[in-house]
């Protein structure tokens, strides 16, 4: 088939790892050919470009700045993308049939080109919904019901739920909660088809190499690592982050490793540079391939929202945690199942974001806790990803969608 798929993500080869790049290499290998198309943001200063790599061809188109900046450059940025993307594909694409598109959330402004390509090709759509917006702007103060911006994006999430053929949701309370928002959607239109990666042949580290990367890092041998890795911004709940971290700042028995960037990530580095803790160590972000090793020689995973969410998010960064057998600490709000399925598959604690005494309790439970049991968890989170989050499960869902 000839796919087209739309993202936000930049994609220009699928030599590397990441959600969507390990989908796209599934597709890849069964043959079909794929269209990616994505943006070249502002900051790069680069000009829309196309290229290709075996059976993919990569349209760069250059947008705003979307990701990682401020919300008023965000919300041009997303309202513009619609129209840059279609230009380009008519542009660049004028000869291809489409078979199929598939478009992730955010944005939700897709609806444009979708359409165009629904009626010119008669190709199919399949919505990777990993974004529900604008509620999350709501959640975060960010939007109000009543003003003109949230009615805008309001219908035009009606809109793309409607003109989607299929709609994968990333858990059971992330469809759940779709159907209850949105009473127009007919329940067989909905699915689960969460996150998924590519499973590696994972290679335990040597003592030697843990320690190795230990010392480059400045990490302490003899302590237990907890790991935060991904995006710093409003919704990881980094004020809760910071008061994990002050709180436990005299724990000689830890060490916590802060990696990311994003809005809150001055605000992490100002607790810093002020309280000066010695087993805090903040990272901006890192290559794929350096993350990898660093997420290796920890020994816990954790996870931040915020609590006054009320749309179910659900982190990617839990695969890469479970990738490399770590036990996870989920700090969520009270409507995300992703701790509540931690906990049901035995690799990993759940606790209310916000509530520092359960928080703190936990992460002494994984420090204080024997060796057996420890491993067992580490086991525990590989067969969930195994059974939960392959990259192959998603393609079959995909296909399957068709018929």
């Amino acid at each position: 088939m000839n796919i087209l798929f739309l993202t936000l993500a930049k994609i220009d080869t699928l030599s590397q790892r990441g959600l969507y790049q390990d989908l796209m290499r599934e597709f890849s290998g069964h043959g079909h050919h794929l269209y990616i198309v994505s943006p070249t943001e502002r900051r790069e200063n680069q000009k829309t470009s196309l290229k290709s790599e075996g059976n993919t061809k990569f349209l760069n188109v250059r947008t705003l700045n979307i990701q990682k900046t401020n919300f008023i450059e965000k919300g041009i940025s997303t309202i513009s993308i619609e129209k840059l993307f279609l230009m380009s594909i008519k542009k660049y694409f004028s000869d291809v049939k489409f078979d199929l598109v598939i478009y992730s959330t955010p944005p939700i402004t897709f609806t444009n080109v979708i359409k165009f390509i629904q009626k010119r090709d008669g190709a199919k759509t399949y919505l990777l919904l990993k974004d529900i917006f604008p509620q999350n702007a709501v959640d975060m103060q960010l939007m109000t019901k009543k003003g003109v911006l949230y009615k805008y994006f309001r219908n035009k999430e009606k809109e793309l739920y409607r003109i989607s053929d299929k709609i994968g949701c990333m858990s059971k309370a992330n469809a759940d909660f779709i159907l209850h928002q949105n009473s127009f959607i007919s329940e067989n239109k909905i699915e689960i088809n969460p996150n998924s990666i590519e499973l590696q042949d994972f290679k335990e580290l040597s003592e030697q190499e843990r320690n190795t990367i230990k010392s480059q890092y400045k990490i302490p041998l003899d302590k237990k690592v907890f790991i935060y890795g991904g995006n710093l911004g409003k919704p990881q709940g980094i004020d809760f982050l910071i008061k994990t971290l002050d709180a436990k700042k005299d724990d000689e028995r830890i060490f916590f490793i802060i990696v990311g960037s994003g809005t809150e990530y001055g605000k992490i580095k100002n607790w810093i540079d002020v309280t000066q803790p010695q087993n805090v160590f903040l990272l901006s972000a890192l290559p794929k391939n350096d993350y990898d090793l660093l997420v290796q020689v920890c020994d816990i995973g954790l996870i931040f929202l915020h609590k006054d969410f009320l749309i179910p998010n659900y982190p990617s960064r839990l695969l890469s945690y479970l990738e490399y057998k770590m036990p996870v600490i989920a700090a969520t709000d009270r409507n995300t199942d992703i701790g509540s399925d931690i906990v049901n598959n035995h690799c990993g604690v759940s606790v209310y974001s916000g509530d520092i005494n359960d928080m703190t309790k936990t992460i002494d439970i994984f420090t204080e806790m024997e060796s057996s049991k420890f491993e067992e968890m580490r086991q525990n989170s590989w067969d969930f990803l195994k059974k939960e989050f392959q990259v192959k499960k998603s393609y079959e869902k995909i296909i399957n969608s068709l018929n």
